[in-house]
């Protein structure tokens, strides 16, 4: 079911609500940080649907937790768990070498946001690594799975705070520049944006497709590392929404919307975004440095560059906590 055959859908929608009358049967799917938030709403209403849903996350243990109440909230059997940690991407190989047989569906969800200034054993900032190379690594890894699949999606999870940065080409670690956890953050997911333009552009061929979208307000435990005064006058001053409505969007562009190349690259509210020059409220619209083809071009040269580096190298110290 395509955007043009489709019931109407907004600010309001839950996951739940998108994927009525929609059948999943025999589709598998993949959700990244699923065991909190909104990946349990989005797991949540893809497993409700039928589909097979893996569960890819740190904490195991939280996972089968979650996959147990999903099992028991859908009646459907088939939600697994596998460990998956994006900061390290030798769980990121491994999942991939284990999966077996197509991936209909691959939801990058998991992230990490205004962290204190953490870096991998690699010397990489870890909102940029987390939020987008980890990600890239895995679909990157998936991709035999994913053209498998014949009309495979990749639901990228990013965010309005993609208006603060650009891709800070010649400093994107904060090597040279003193570290703002903000400008981190909104580079790390204008970088989901762009991954997801260019992933369309170099895999439609292949019948694998991307967008990535802005979930509304939704307040978890994303917003762990904020300031509690700033994290209360943010709620009162801007829309909010429950994790089941969050997740709506993260639904609707994996089942309802149209994608592939020239159509669009950034949803919110289960719709395009406008392309604005200012974020409106905080929350409306993509601005145009995160839909830049040649930005989005040179991005994927990097990170390919960046993963090829990492896995020459020996492996090191354990991951900061």
């Amino acid at each position: 079911m395509t955007e043009t055959d489709s019931p109407t859908f907004g600010a309001d929608s839950t996951a739940l609500d998108v994927v009525e009358g929609v059948d999943l049967s025999g589709r598998r799917a993949l959700v990244t940080g699923a065991s909190s938030g909104i990946g349990v709403e989005a797991a949540r209403a893809l497993a409700a649907a039928g589909a097979q849903v893996t569960l890819a996350v740190r904490d195991t243990a939280a996972g089968e937790r979650t996959a147990a109440e999903l099992r028991a909230s859908t009646g459907n059997d088939d939600v697994r768990v596998v460990h998956l940690d994006l900061a390290d991407l030798a769980t990121v190989r491994e999942l991939a070498s284990a999966w077996s047989g197509p991936l209909d569906l691959l939801i990058n969800n998991a992230g990490i946001m205004h962290t204190p200034e953490l870096r991998t054993p690699d010397g990489w900032e870890m909102q940029f690594a987390v939020n987008h190379l980890g990600h890239f690594a895995l679909a990157n890894a998936l991709l035999p799975a994913l053209t498998e699949a014949g009309d495979a999606r990749i639901v990228v999870v990013s965010s309005s705070g993609h208006a603060s940065s650009g891709i800070r080409f010649d400093d994107p670690f904060f090597v040279r520049d003193a570290y703002d956890r903000g400008l981190a953050y909104g580079q790390s997911k204008t970088a989901n944006v762009l991954f997801a333009l260019e992933a369309t552009r170099r895999w439609a061929d292949r019948g694998v497709t991307a967008a990535a979208l802005m979930p509304g307000g939704i307040w978890t435990k994303l917003q762990r590392h904020w300031d509690p005064e700033v994290l209360a006058d943010m709620k009162r001053r801007f829309p909010t929404k429950t994790p089941e409505q969050g997740a709506a969007t993260s639904v609707f562009v994996a089942t309802r919307a149209t994608l592939g190349p020239g159509t669009p690259a950034y949803y919110e509210d289960c719709h395009p975004a406008d392309v604005v020059d200012e974020i409106v409220d905080g929350v409306h619209g993509v601005v145009p440095h995160a839909l830049d083809e040649a930005a989005a071009h040179r991005l994927w040269e990097l990170s390919e560059s960046l993963l090829a580096d990492e896995a020459s190298r020996p492996a090191e110290a354990e991951l900061p906590t």
